[in-house]
């Protein structure tokens, strides 16, 4: 649990963050992270069509950057979109200054004031500088469909077990992801509607 839906204690290192919306709202908020890649985007895209879903990208520069027709339908389907570094770096890795020219950098492209640290993790001293250009979206259920020790009936479930008012969900619109999307994400999506949930985007 630790892992798919984050203890209070951890919601504490970035306390101005966004980690959960409205609890007393029964909506929820849908977030891919690492696209836009051709190979996987737009099937998100058509699914997100399909039940009337809009949900908030956060993109990597560097992809937007290659691939800028998926980055383009992404806008034109009416979605929101995030900022996840220009290159997906790992704030641990980075100082300060490289850290924000990064995030910066990426922005020139994405043009948002929302922002996301690959892995969930940068320095505070970064967090306190990213925070005063950025929205920090965190989230409360990541679905774990990255993992390789997981299927989609696995993902599904953390999102049948985890999801709750005001919960920001994450899953990955990449390749490692894809396989289990194909089983999960429209299920998912069905099982939230059939519970009375409504989608919705940050401001």
């Amino acid at each position: 649990m630790l892992i798919e839906q984050p203890a209070k204690f951890l919601r504490w290192i970035y306390p101005t963050a966004l980690w959960r919306m409205n609890p007393t709202e029964k909506s929820v908020y849908l977030t891919f992270d690492d696209g836009p890649i051709p190979e996987v985007t737009p099937w998100v895209l058509d699914v997100l069509d399909r039940y009337g879903v809009k949900a908030t990208f956060f993109m990597v520069g560097e992809n937007a950057a290659k691939h800028p027709e998926v980055f383009e339908m992404v806008k034109a389907r009416g979605h929101r979109i995030g900022n996840h570094t220009y290159n997906h770096i790992g704030g641990m890795r980075h100082g300060i200054s490289s850290y924000v020219a990064n995030v910066d950098k990426a922005n020139e492209l994405l043009r948002t004031n929302l922002f996301r640290p690959p892995h969930g993790w940068m320095k505070w001293e970064q967090f306190l500088f990213v925070r005063s250009s950025y929205k920090v979206v965190m989230w409360d259920l990541v679905t774990r469909d990255y993992s390789t020790h997981l299927n989609g009936r696995d993902v599904l479930l953390n999102v049948r077990r985890y999801a709750r008012p005001g919960s920001i969900i994450t899953f990955h619109d990449s390749l490692k992801s894809l396989d289990k999307l194909l089983y999960a994400l429209p299920r998912a999506i069905e099982w939230l509607q059939a519970q009375g949930y409504s989608f919705r985007v940050f401001d």
